[in-house]
């Protein structure tokens, strides 16, 4: 265990790349590269994270209910929202296993309380110059099988010039409640299949059949960010409220409201003791850097 254990925000950087990360949540509170921010601190519980681990699932679950092997189990809302949303570890307290000068590893344990799922979690953060790399593990450590997934959720600055380009093969369109609701044909102003502008508006939509690589370009910021995900992030999210200066481009590895999907969306069925891990890193460069 580190001796900075009882410090609750870490800072880890190396060359021009910095980041704070917070045991709250596990969340980063911050990310630059000389000195431009990357990330947006806009989310979590006082919208101050940049970027939050989404475990042991991300999004919502429809109805508060989960059937597993014929069994049926409950979830209790976890804030405002009426619906469980996005897992435990983002409103938990991690602890500090090792820290460096350029990486710094989590851990989280859960019993079962709003949820019915106990597991233990890891998350590593490192910084190499320009790249930054997060982990993320999880293991079932119940007495039942259990449907689990991953996730991140990045907040990214949204510029009037900036362009993304995220490769997927369909677009869930989105219901009363936040859920996901039937996968269509991508229309061509969320076709991000070539860089594109994020529409400034309402989004907040599930794309399935994502290539493991995005990119984002800000010619206002003279940056460019390359993004990494492992294969089991076969799905990602994009999220807009509009009228904002950010969006989030969220890897998951099983769809929005997986629980009442077939084959649970994605999840992955974690006997006890099984695990479940996954990667995503982004590159940063920029002319005359």
């Amino acid at each position: 265990m580190s001796e900075v254990a009882d410090i609750d925000e870490i800072r880890i950087a190396d060359g021009g790349l910095e980041i704070s990360v917070s045991r709250q949540g596990g969340a980063i509170r911050s990310a630059t590269f000389h000195g431009r921010a990357f990330l947006q601190p806009r989310g979590g519980p006082d919208d101050g994270m940049a970027s939050f681990p989404l475990v042991p699932f991300g999004n919502r679950v429809e109805y508060n209910v989960m059937t597993v092997h014929g069994r049926d189990y409950s979830f209790q809302p976890n804030t405002d929202d009426p619906l469980y949303l996005h897992g435990d570890g983002w409103l938990g307290l991690w602890n500090i296993e090792m820290h460096d000068e350029r990486s710094l590893t989590l851990s989280y344990e859960q019993e079962a309380g709003r949820s019915p799922y106990r597991y233990s979690a890891s998350q590593g953060f490192s910084v190499s110059d320009r790249r930054l790399e997060n982990v993320l593990s999880v293991t079932n450590r119940g007495v039942s099988p259990m449907p689990f997934g991953l996730g991140f959720h990045p907040f990214f600055p949204l510029t009037p010039n900036a362009t993304l380009l995220a490769p997927a093969s369909r677009l869930w369109t989105e219901r009363q409640g936040y859920l996901p609701d039937a996968p269509v044909t991508i229309p061509e102003e969320l076709d991000f299949s070539t860089p594109r502008p994020v529409p400034d508006r309402w989004i907040n939509n599930a794309f399935e059949g994502s290539s493991g690589a995005a990119s984002i370009r800000w010619p206002e910021l003279d940056l460019v960010a390359k993004i990494e995900m492992d294969g089991i992030f076969g799905n990602y999210m994009i999220y807009t409220p509009g009228n904002a200066d950010f969006f989030c481009l969220e890897p998951m590895s099983h769809l929005p409201n997986g629980h009442h999907m077939r084959d649970f969306g994605g999840m992955i069925m974690l006997a006890p003791g099984e695990s479940l891990a996954g990667r995503m890193t982004i590159s940063l460069s920029a002319a005359g850097i």
